[in-house]
């Protein structure tokens, strides 16, 4: 968008507060139609997010900051941010190196998903009712990506053994710095491993969560553009959507202890899912705070379906 960064000198001259920032900072972005998904719902969240991060201020700021006034290298800087968020596309959570899952605090950047699973709901109530968290001593989580459900997870059940696994080594690579930031390398272990190719056959868990790669080939085409600075690695599954999971699917129960669960983040391939498993009775968990599309098979019934076929 020329126009705006043809309003840098005028913008420079003008704007003297954090407020006065954030007001240009939403016209320009509503200007522009901006899509916000990647942890904020508005273009004021947005904007804040962006504004507040970049400057290394926490969100829960108190009001009279907003008035206080901007050194011209932080105007320089804040120009440019709002540049890239606004005319090249690039998500607020990737120019502050910064988001937020199950209220912890991540690092990311463009190798990984940014973490907006509802899976955070799940992990705060430490699985109940699926599965009882006294019960869980060993935890897999496939795809880890930067680490968040693993750690969330860990957090959640201090007495577990976490095992994050990722195909990209530069994925985990991220995920490391996470665990670090967390101080939890004594309980969260990486690993990778395209699915279960690399878990040994012999090792098995309480509970297998994954939010894989699930959209579909439609869907991929249709994402805004946000979307596509995100690794399509993490995002696109094939023409259905479940190229991971039927895989996670079929390999599940041997790596199940008995009465272990698996839960799996399909979204909207849902209903491709249960296409193609007419008789897996899968139990989809009813979320309260937004989202949907995550479902719960026990080990028992993984191995009585596909052992009938």
């Amino acid at each position: 968008m020329a126009q705006l960064t043809e309003l840098q000198t005028e913008a420079s001259e003008n704007l003297d507060t954090l407020g006065d920032f954030l007001r240009f900072a939403v016209s320009q972005a509503t200007l522009a139609n901006l899509y916000c998904g990647h942890g904020t719902t508005s273009v004021w969240d947005d904007m804040a997010t962006l504004i507040l991060g970049s400057l290394s201020l926490p969100l829960d700021i108190p009001e009279w900051i907003w008035g206080t006034h901007l050194l011209p290298h932080e105007k320089t800087m804040l120009f440019a941010q709002l540049v890239r968020r606004i005319e090249q596309k690039i998500p607020v959570p990737y120019l502050t190196h910064e988001a937020w899952f199950a209220e912890l605090p991540f690092y990311v950047d463009e190798r990984v998903l940014i973490p907006r699973s509802p899976f955070a709901e799940i992990i705060q109530a430490q699985f109940a009712p699926w599965i009882a968290a006294d019960t869980i001593e060993s935890v897999l989580e496939i795809g880890t990506g930067s680490g968040c459900i693993a750690i969330a997870t860990a957090l959640a059940l201090p007495s577990a053994e976490i095992y994050a696994a990722d195909i990209s080594a530069e994925v985990l690579e991220v995920a490391k710095i996470n665990v670090a930031k967390h101080d939890l390398a004594h309980q969260v272990h990486l690993v990778q491993s395209d699915v279960f190719s690399h878990i040994p056959v012999t090792q098995t868990f309480d509970l297998i969560i994954s939010n894989p790669p699930y959209v579909d080939a439609e869907d991929m085409a249709s994402l805004p553009q946000e979307y596509h600075h995100e690794p399509a690695l993490a995002l696109a599954a094939g023409v259905d959507g479940l190229d991971i999971v039927h895989r996670i699917l079929k390999g599940a129960a041997q790596h199940l202890n008995p009465q272990g669960v698996l839960m799996v983040e399909v979204g909207n391939s849902s209903g491709a899912l249960v296409d193609a498993y007419p008789n897996l009775p899968f139990i989809w968990i009813e979320l309260t705070q937004g989202g949907d599309g995550i479902f719960v098979l026990t080990r028992e019934v993984l191995l009585a379906h596909f052992k009938e076929i």
